[in-house]
């Protein structure tokens, strides 16, 4: 079994975590690690910053593809609103 602490936190940060909760008998330990793994998972990497560069880029260029065009490749039909 892991080691327990206590932390010290404002009442109003308490009151934040305890809006945090998905159910009322979660642990604070449960609540915590569910927002720092959200956070975490927003986190962007420098390869994706480097795609995100190449993609503004490619904007600014005009080289897009057409709406009409990602739908047909993606056999997507709006007018008939279902998929291929």
């Amino acid at each position: 079994m892991e080691g327990k602490t206590t932390i010290q936190v404002n009442k109003a940060t308490l009151g934040r975590l305890k809006m945090a909760k998905q159910h009322p008998l979660e642990s604070y330990d449960i609540t915590i690690n569910f927002l720092l793994d959200d956070a975490e998972a927003e986190i962007i990497t420098e390869e994706e910053v480097e795609e995100i560069k190449i993609a503004l880029d490619q904007v600014k260029r005009g080289k897009t593809i057409p709406f009409e065009e990602v739908l047909r490749e993606a056999n997507i039909d709006l007018d008939k609103n279902v998929f291929n």
